[in-house]
């Protein structure tokens, strides 16, 4: 199949990654180590041909016309098992994993993700014990959300998750113009590095409560699910104003009052 001939397919979120400096910046980010990498949705390999020169790369496509030209453009690539395609839906091999492990080897998931699944896959990789960093371009408003911090109008559950595993910052920010087509918002690079796994599923449940209504107060947020009288209790113990907005508490806090109303 001719690449040039190759239209993006609008339900797999296909926007191809051209710019040679983004993508260059990229592999400059990638944290030095022995892991393998992941990359999920190589697309056209624009990114995966920085990727195999690094380290090996074990890389799942949906799409099966882009498989096609993957493994004949990664033929070399294959052959000396620097390269794996896997042709299908990661989020099934996730879902059929015993251990909720992609593959059973420590890696770095490095990857343009397809937006409109993006935040589901970090979730899927911060809960994976062979994950050990992340590092991915999503749009930017999702990216701002997993590296926000207390304070800002967006932090929210997905900041205190990533802060409850590691360390997340933004690495570049870039405009529609650096892919092909162009989408219509900016996207960015951010990388998290992993301390831990995300395990508390319970606790999450209390953060989905906690930012129901993120302009509500925290109190009434919370009230809805658990005894005010406790709430009153705790929200004094841990010296937090009845009129605090979920965003204005911080990750501690969060973990501290999960542990006092559980």
């Amino acid at each position: 199949m001719n690449i040039k001939a190759v239209v993006a397919k609008k339900k797999f979120g296909q926007n191809f990654l051209k710019d040679e400096t983004v993508l260059y910046k990229i592999i400059q980010s990638m944290p030095s180590n022995t892991n393998k990498i992941v990359e999920i949705g190589p697309g056209l390999g624009d990114l995966t041909k920085y990727l195999v020169d690094v380290k090996s790369v074990e890389a799942f496509e949906v799409d099966t016309d882009l498989c096609k030209i993957l493994q004949e453009k990664f033929k070399k690539e294959i052959d000396t098992k620097r390269f794996h395609l896997n042709c299908g839906d990661v989020l099934n091999v996730w879902k059929s994993s015993l251990d909720g492990c992609l593959i059973d080897e420590p890696y770095d998931l490095v990857a343009n993700l397809p937006y409109y699944i993006a935040t589901n896959i970090i979730l899927k990789a911060l809960a994976d014990p062979m994950c050990k960093n992340i590092l991915v371009m999503t749009q930017l408003e999702v990216a701002e959300k997993f590296c926000a911090d207390s304070g800002e109008k967006v932090f929210g559950s997905l900041g205190i998750i990533t802060q409850s595993v590691g360390d997340a910052h933004i690495v570049v920010q870039v405009p529609p113009t650096a892919f092909e087509p162009p989408p219509k918002i900016d996207s960015a690079v951010f990388l998290i590095q992993k301390k831990k796994d995300r395990s508390d599923k319970i606790f999450e449940d209390m953060l989905r409560v906690a930012f129901t209504q993120p302009r509500k107060t925290l109190m009434k947020n919370l009230s809805s699910k658990y005894k005010k009288v406790k709430l009153l209790e705790v929200f004094e113990e841990l010296n937090l104003a009845l009129t605090i907005r979920p965003h204005q508490v911080n990750t501690k806090d969060y973990h501290q009052l999960y542990n006092k109303i559980k």
